[in-house]
């Protein structure tokens, strides 16, 4: 029996093999850009230099205000507890939002309505960690930024 001899390796082969694998390395390299990119949800604020100048009074009268903030989900209802020693606290909703920490396209806006304890909306619930973005306005003036988890279970 004669043994069938390999064929060589080329310096074309090898060249050939490494221009493949510098290939899909910068493809996927690209695609996972791209993704990330597309898929950003955006910036927080336009000018944050500007929003820094104002950060540390801010928080000093925020903390100040003393709420503890929860959301709960039960169902379809989100009930949002803003309290201030035990007892509940009415302040103004400017702004609610319950969306994805990722992404934007799940985004929904909230119409809270007070209960005398709480304030109440009804969501589209989704199983999955969502954050429910919350402005809100004391009424001395001051005004309470808070992001909070909500986890939905099925």
């Amino acid at each position: 029996m004669t043994a069938k001899a390999d064929k060589p390796l080329t310096g074309r082969t090898v060249l050939m093999i490494t221009v493949s694998a510098f290939a899909v390395i910068i493809g996927v390299n690209l695609t996972l850009a791209y993704q990330a990119v597309a898929t950003f949800p955006g910036l927080e604020t336009s000018n944050s230099y500007v929003a820094s100048q104002t950060f540390d009074a801010d928080r000093k009268a925020q903390l100040a205000l003393d709420w503890d903030a929860r959301a709960l989900m039960s169902g379809d209802t989100l009930r949002l507890q803003l309290r201030k020693d035990g007892m509940p606290v009415q302040a103004d909703i400017q702004s609610a939002i319950l969306g994805r920490a990722t992404q934007v396209a799940d985004d929904q806006e909230l119409e809270f309505v007070f209960d005398g304890q709480d304030f109440v909306a009804t969501v589209i619930p989704a199983k999955g960690n969502w954050n429910l973005r919350l402005v809100a306005q004391a009424d001395d003036g001051t005004t309470f930024r808070q992001r909070m988890i909500v986890k939905v279970t099925p």
